[in-house]
């Protein structure tokens, strides 16, 4: 094992909490000081304690990518990061739990890992970089520093990468009767049209050779039954995923989009103007965002280079296609996605994520 020692100095944080979110993370070397390698992103619409996780996994796999045997001390302002992954303190919200998981894992794949808390005043090259990411969130960009990079400038070009990814196949559900007369159907449980089921039986069948190892699904039940058609064709079992739901959308539910314009013109108006927005009573992209990351993160967790089958519905599906290409929230009111279509996306360890396919609908055609 390798004697060489590494500081990993990370931070993050949120604008509002949740708010305009980003994180930064540089290493050291512990004998010189010297700064071996440095990250910063900006990560959209998030807590700090989320920011702050999404640092420390930022610095320990950039420790990795220098030295995987190297003996790492883990710097951080936040006490409860620190706490938590020294084992001193339980982790008791959901969200945390998969980040937790994942910058454990990565740990384990170092000599050794200690953590210790510093003050902010002593993790200002951290908290530069995170400032620098949540600015460019704020302004809605995705943006990353390395420490290669100029500051600000956009990423170059990556390599192609040679781990294995996660590849989740992203099905929309099958046509209900709310889809047919284009009405908005969040957390209301429509069911299957005949064609709907017609169309998820299409699905299986493309679906039967793809080398399936999971498949999870939204609680609702338009999703699980388009779920079952696979199970029943490939012989998986169907894991329920509640944050993979869809938006809810409040007062307008199993309204058309000139119903609610009638009656809430001001607020249909906000809506289509800005992810934070709304409905009455429902839910904005923001928020849907927020737990379909975490959900996100929970597949890559137990479904590490496997392929999985996520069945869900319009809104998470263009949140995954968004976080996959780094785009902005306001990406979603350009993206059109049929019922019963068929994506792709290869998330890597190691590199950014590739989508592969969007809103293919060859299956339906025959």
């Amino acid at each position: 094992m390798s004697g060489r020692k590494l500081v990993v100095e990370a931070d993050g944080g949120s604008r509002g909490n949740p708010g305009p979110a980003g994180y930064g993370a540089l290493v050291r070397d512990a004998l010189t000081g010297e700064v071996l390698a440095e990250v910063a992103e900006s990560i959209g619409h998030a807590t700090n304690n989320v920011a702050e996780y999404r640092g420390l996994i930022a610095g320990l796999r950039a420790a990795a990518e220098i030295d995987p045997s190297a003996r790492v001390e883990v710097r951080m302002d936040s006490k409860l990061v620190v706490e938590q992954m020294s084992g001193r303190w339980k982790i008791k919200h959901p969200d945390m739990v998969p980040l937790a998981l994942q910058a454990r894992e990565l740990a384990e794949g170092l000599g050794a890992v200690s953590y210790g808390w510093i003050p902010r005043n002593r993790n200002a090259h951290a908290d530069r970089l995170a400032n620098e990411a949540m600015d460019a969130a704020a302004r809605g960009e995705h943006w990353v520093r390395r420490v290669e990079d100029e500051p600000g400038e956009p990423e170059p070009p990556p390599a192609p990468s040679a781990s294995t990814p996660l590849t989740t196949v992203l099905l929309r559900h099958g046509e209900t009767p709310l889809s047919v007369e284009k009405r908005f159907a969040g957390t209301t449980d429509a069911p299957l049209t005949g064609h709907g089921r017609a169309q998820a039986r299409a699905a299986a069948l493309a679906l039967k050779g793809r080398g399936l190892d999971a498949i999870v699904t939204s609680p609702l039940a338009r999703c699980r039954d388009t779920a079952a058609e696979v199970a029943a064709a490939t012989g998986l079992d169907v894991r329920v995923e509640d944050g993979l739901r869809e938006a809810a959308f409040g007062e307008w539910e199993g309204l058309t989009f000139a119903e609610a314009g009638e009656r809430w013109p001001g607020e249909l108006k906000a809506w289509l103007a800005s992810p934070d927005a709304a409905p009455p009573g429902g839910e904005s992209f923001a928020h849907a965002a927020r737990r379909v990351r975490t959900a996100l993160d929970k597949l890559k967790v137990r479904h590490r280079e496997r392929t999985v089958l996520v069945v869900s519905h319009v809104t998470p599906i263009k949140l995954l296609v968004a976080t996959a290409l780094g785009a902005p929230l306001p990406a979603l009111y350009r993206m059109h996605l049929d019922v019963g279509s068929l994506s792709s996306i290869d998330w890597y360890a190691d590199g950014p994520a590739t989508l592969r396919a969007f809103n293919d609908v060859h299956h339906l055609e025959t």
